[in-house]
């Protein structure tokens, strides 16, 4: 389970899903840098586990819609902590890297 919420392009698809439904193609657009494959991977196992649910409109070609499961909705309150604490704390986290990085070019390792 936090092998899935831990997932990089999961938690930017529930973010982006947290603003309303979404087509594929705007979920693309919207979540940058996401190959097509992985935007579906993800999709398809946010969807398996319950995360999202996918909507098929009998249009020609067919529409398909992504949008957050009552289970995706109550991940975005856990979500929205732990992004606002990476916010907070991004600046701590560059100047540990920082540091250690110095620290290896300097020959003393960890």
């Amino acid at each position: 389970m936090l092998d899935r919420l831990g997932d990089k392009w999961t938690t930017l698809v529930l973010l982006v899903l947290a603003g309303g439904p979404r087509r594929f193609s705007a979920l693309g657009r919207a979540v940058p840098d996401i190959s097509k494959r992985m935007l579906t991977q993800t999709l398809r196992e946010l969807e398996r586990d319950g995360f999202v649910t996918r909507h098929v409109f009998p249009t020609k070609p067919p529409s398909v819609e992504y949008r957050l499961d009552a289970l995706g909705h109550s991940m975005l309150e856990p979500l929205a902590a732990l992004v606002a604490w990476a916010e907070r704390n991004h600046a701590a986290v560059a100047a540990a890297r920082t540091r250690y990085a110095a620290s290896e070019a300097a020959g003393h390792g960890p």
